[in-house]
């Protein structure tokens, strides 16, 4: 379940309080494990999450980014290379939280919008951050991921295969691709078939159903998604990303009840 730290700007959050009491519930609940979206390392108590974490025998699986353009306005599509410099600082620190857990580091919102810039330019802004970035994230054995996201929320990668056309240009082996179920519902034909496409450049998966309630409130066939990703070899985490309605306790509840129909036996 992706839970923040208190002072996220994103909605589809289930938990966005306390993160000692977040991950208790989810506990309780049964996930395996979290993803926390960060503002700020540097006000992050490791130790704090780490023991927290390791109590309940869970894992930090990825750690989300976009509160810093959301909030703070860093993003890499920008001509002001100040402002491109210091996102990819800011980003670094995220990188070295992450190192600490064995976490993936998720570039979506963090992109930014073009805003006039040619996409061929914004292509060279994408690939010049993201390298200096993935190269940083290698020395520390850390991974990124970059998320596909649909037209209404970005204007760049809003696909499985154009952000698979972007990794083939990066050419970093520790970069790879975050599938989201609720965006794809919007951008993909067929969810499985671009899903098959991507393969093993897929690290990290987020699910939400077509309204981005908890599977099961919407119309998402994820019988047929969990079927694909086995084929595919996929044998990482499905992390929800999910608007807490009615209520984020219910919203928790109902994901993992509804999903347990997929890992039976």
């Amino acid at each position: 379940m992706v839970i923040s730290t208190p002072d996220a700007g994103f909605d589809a959050l289930a938990f966005k309080d306390d993160l000692k009491r977040s991950i208790e519930k989810l506990h309780a609940l049964g996930f395996d494990g979290v993803e926390i979206a960060i503002r700020d390392p540097s006000k992050v108590n490791v130790g704090e999450i780490r023991s927290i974490i390791e109590k309940r025998n869970m894992d930090l699986v990825a750690i989300g980014t976009g509160q810093i353009y959301l909030q703070e306005g860093l993003n890499f599509l920008t001509e002001d290379e100040d402002l491109r410099i210091r996102t990819i600082e800011r980003l670094k620190k995220h990188v070295d939280l992450a190192e600490n857990f064995g976490a993936y580091v998720i570039i979506g919102l963090v992109r930014g919008h073009r805003k006039g810039i040619p996409k061929d330019r914004a292509m060279e802004l994408l690939l010049d951050g993201i390298g200096k970035l993935a190269d940083y994230a290698k020395e520390r054995k850390v991974k990124i991921v970059v998320e596909a996201i649909n037209r209404y929320e970005v204007d760049t990668l809003n696909t499985l295969e154009e952000t698979l056309e972007f990794l083939e240009l990066l050419k970093r082996d520790n970069v790879g691709i975050l599938a989201d179920t609720f965006h794809m519902n919007i951008e993909e034909p067929v969810m499985e078939e671009s899903l098959k496409k991507v393969g093993k450049k897929l690290f990290h998966v987020h699910i939400a159903d077509s309204n981005r309630w908890a599977p099961g409130r919407g119309h998402i066939d994820f019988g047929s998604i969990i079927g694909t990703l086995r084929e595919i070899g996929y044998d990482g985490y499905l992390s929800a990303e999910i608007l807490p309605l009615p209520d984020p306790d219910t919203s928790a509840k109902e994901t993992m009840e509804y999903m347990r129909q997929f890992f039976k036996g």
